[in-house]
């Protein structure tokens, strides 16, 4: 059982809850901040002791600092949540990942020095131009408003470091998905399933190459990341190494949807937003080295997804 009091930003969002309640369960104490209404009740069921709605600023900090005390470790998990967002409202994106970096490292400076950041990044900083795993030594070429503000906030994180000590890890994350997601393709195709208008169309070719994690898998690897964590801000990859096709995701979907009638595969456009890589695949090696393995297949993953978006339909009717 791990005890530490724990603190989330952004701990109401797809990940953050995920994390909440696997920390909870190890132990944790746990208190988050961000945006969203969230009765008590709620946040308790996902493991949050104490919910904070607003900003991550340096009043809220201490807010919740003088409710649920000061942190052991904290997961900033509050930011830009996709490409797509951020290039339709790229200032709100920068406040929302940037702004907020800002000033949980310049209250944890004056504050909680002795905290530990876990820094939920993007592989989206690696940007398109990369044939095969990407190690996290590789060059960084970030194209969107997303990807950048993701690399600004990592940059820092290494300038909090180097300057006054502060100690983090940035674990970067790839094409994540699971139970609970309510947007990007995977929400999607089955929305467009669920609502029967035939085969779908989607953006791309349908060959681009992601690494398809499961948030179950994901917020396993970031229990064990505080441990990683110095004051050289140290990144690490969140990704399983498998290449995936788009293609062949959007062909699960269709199965698991439903596994004994002919349903028509999505068509795929041939036209993609610039700067999307054919291949955003992580290199896992440094996982790896700590002994951690991705438990949950795509397969399976798919699967369940599918069926919590078929179990959600059915309970609202």
């Amino acid at each position: 059982m791990n005890a530490a009091t724990t603190w989330i930003t952004g701990a109401h969002g797809f990940i953050g809850r995920h994390l909440s309640r696997a920390l909870a369960v190890e132990g944790a104490r746990v208190a988050g901040v961000g945006h969203g209404a969230w009765p008590e009740a709620e946040a308790a069921a996902w493991g949050v002791a104490h919910w904070l709605n607003g900003d991550v600023s340096a009043s809220n900090l201490g807010a919740l600092r003088a409710i649920h005390g000061s942190p052991e470790r904290i997961y900033h998990v509050a930011g830009g949540s996709s490409v797509g967002a951020a290039i339709a409202a790229p200032h709100e994106d920068f406040q929302r990942t940037v702004g907020s970096t800002a000033e949980l490292l310049e209250w944890v400076r004056q504050e909680a020095p002795a905290a530990t950041l876990v820094v939920v990044s993007s592989a989206a900083v690696y940007g398109a131009g990369h044939d095969g795993p990407i190690a996290e030594s590789a060059e960084q070429r970030p194209y969107s408003p997303y990807g950048h503000h993701k690399a600004i906030m990592e940059a820092l994180c290494r300038s909090y470091g180097s300057s006054y000590g502060v100690k983090s890890i940035i674990v970067r994350l790839f094409s994540v998905y699971g139970s609970g997601l309510r947007k990007q393709l995977l929400w999607d195709l089955c929305s467009k399933l669920d609502g029967g208008a035939g085969a779908p169309e989607l953006g791309g070719s349908g060959d681009e190459l992601r690494d398809w994690t499961d948030v179950r898998d994901v917020v396993r690897a970031l229990s064990i990341a505080p441990g990683l964590a110095d004051s050289s801000a140290p990144a690490i990859n969140a990704g399983s190494g498998i290449a995936t096709p788009v293609r062949e995701v959007a062909r699960q979907v269709a199965a698991t949807w439903r596994p004994h009638r002919h349903l028509d595969l999505p068509k795929f456009s041939g036209r993609s937003r610039p700067g999307d890589p054919l291949s955003l695949v992580a290199d896992a090696g440094r996982l790896r080295a700590r002994g951690f393995e991705w438990r949950i297949s795509v397969s399976q993953g798919i699967a369940d997804y599918v069926r919590w978006f078929q179990s959600r339909r059915d309970a609202a009717d």
